[in-house]
């Protein structure tokens, strides 16, 4: 089962979508972000997939640099992966699933535990 989340790059610190402003988003490429960030991209076409110990994460190349990128994570390590590579660049990360920002100085507070649970009930 997948669980999608977005990455942010905003100068505001958003606490949650609905409050994201678009003037402080910034242009990103998350894709060379990742190409250089992680080994073993597998590519087909327009799709990308980082294959990990026990993850995946799936994602489309974009032309152009984009605010924001929506990924879909397979294991609970996807998250702590992009994790890293988010706190590097300043990212933020927004979770599909239970609708809440994550939180990246504590990640394991939105594993994928919260995930299954969230989407139990819906």
């Amino acid at each position: 089962m997948s669980w999608d989340i977005v990455l942010f790059n905003s100068r505001q610190k958003i606490a949650s979508v609905e409050e994201v402003d678009d003037t402080q988003l910034e242009p990103t490429n998350f894709c060379a972000a990742f190409e250089s960030h992680f080994a073993g991209i597998i590519k087909n076409g327009d799709h990308r997939e980082i294959k990990g110990k026990d993850y995946a994460i799936d994602y489309f190349v974009d032309d152009n640099k984009v605010s924001n990128k929506m990924v879909s994570l397979y294991g609970e390590n996807a998250l702590f992966e992009l994790v890293v590579l988010a706190k590097k660049h300043s990212w933020q990360i927004f979770d599909t699933g239970n609708g809440q920002m994550i939180d990246v100085e504590n990640p394991a507070n939105n594993g994928t535990r919260i995930f299954k649970a969230t989407f139990k009930t819906c």
